[in-house]
């Protein structure tokens, strides 16, 4: 059990989320962070919540990079971020695919998203109240919306367009603008 007071936190995608959507990155150049990340990022931690990022990363069961590798351009994203102030507080991803090549991750699994693996470890870790939490992402996948008893979800368009945004509390089309919603008083206040 994760020691300290429950706090809440925001449940981030990476891909199309934190970074440009570039099919599978697999070198430090595809790290590429969308504008006003960093900022909404500090925002955040200004505020209290907790950075979590949850991605599916299957480019490691497709044979593309290891996890060692994914582990440098995960280094090399913290390190962009943190030049333009912002931060995240943890990074959990799944690498498994059902019909991958990489012997060892061509598999189903509990972590792949929208399963709830990667969420259940990353409440294992970390003091957190859920239903005070968020989850924002680019795909209706990342709102995690069977489960129950979760704050705000809200769908980014990330410049793209939606196919299916029912389930969403909120359509952004930036990070920005998701967390200027999250934080907004006013928001809180005239919820059911």
């Amino acid at each position: 059990m994760p020691e300290g007071p429950p706090r809440r936190a925001v449940f981030l995608d990476r891909d199309g989320t934190l970074i440009e959507e570039r099919g599978f990155p697999v070198r430090r150049d595809d790290i590429v962070p969308l504008p006003g990340v960093s900022r909404a990022l500090a925002e955040l931690g200004r505020d209290g919540w907790l950075r979590i990022v949850l991605t599916n990363q299957s480019a490691i069961a497709r044979g593309l990079l290891s996890e060692e590798e994914l582990g440098r351009l995960h280094e090399d994203l913290a390190a962009k971020l943190a030049r333009q102030g912002g931060a995240i507080d943890a990074l959990y991803y799944c690498p498994h695919l059902p019909d991958g090549v990489a012997r060892g991750y061509a598999h189903a699994c509990a972590c792949r998203k929208p399963g709830r693996g990667l969420l259940d470890l990353a409440l294992a870790e970390h003091p957190i109240d859920l239903g005070a939490s968020a989850f924002i992402g680019d795909s209706p996948r990342d709102l995690y919306l069977d489960v129950a008893g979760a704050g705000p979800r809200i769908l980014l368009r990330s410049g793209h367009p939606l196919a299916d945004t029912r389930g969403a509390d909120h359509v952004a089309d930036t990070l920005a603008d998701a967390v200027a919603w999250l934080l907004n008083p006013r928001r809180a206040s005239s919820a059911p």
